[in-house]
């Protein structure tokens, strides 16, 4: 069985958020699936997709200054700045985190570990709500 959605999350303050339970609500259907794959697609290319720690709010704010220093915003030699001066250092945090992920289900469940969570690392000072394409695959039962 094949189903598709597309899922509108909110608008979120730059940094790392938790989207776990944003998309779980978001898919009723997938607790009828006995196992199976959702494949999440991010139609965006100044935000990303990652699995991480789901507890601890210092690894998100950690990611932020982690990735902030790694791609500093403002940089002299960056060319493409038409948004502002997050605009290039979002698409290269973007490109290093990926915009998609194939989580397993079982029994009508993600299967994520026990300390993992969905981020979605919003790289813009200003970013409107973000689209993510979900895609179900699996058995039903």
């Amino acid at each position: 069985m094949w189903q598709q959605r597309l899922i509108e999350l909110r608008a979120k303050a730059r940094g790392f958020h938790l989207v776990s339970d944003e998309i779980v609500a978001a898919l009723p259907e997938l607790r009828g699936y006995r196992v199976g794959i959702l494949h999440l697609w991010l139609q965006h290319t100044s935000a990303s997709l990652t699995i991480n720690e789901n507890a601890d709010g210092a690894v998100r704010r950690d990611f932020e200054r982690f990735f902030n220093r790694l791609v500093p915003q403002g940089a002299s030699d960056y060319e493409h700045d038409d948004e502002g001066s997050d605009d290039l250092p979002a698409h290269f945090k973007s490109s290093l985190l990926g915009c998609q992920l194939s989580l397993p289900i079982t029994a009508g469940r993600l299967a994520l570990g026990t300390w993992q969570g969905i981020y979605l690392g919003e790289h813009r000072d200003r970013a409107g709500p973000r689209r993510v394409l979900a895609t179900l695959q699996g058995e039903i039962g």
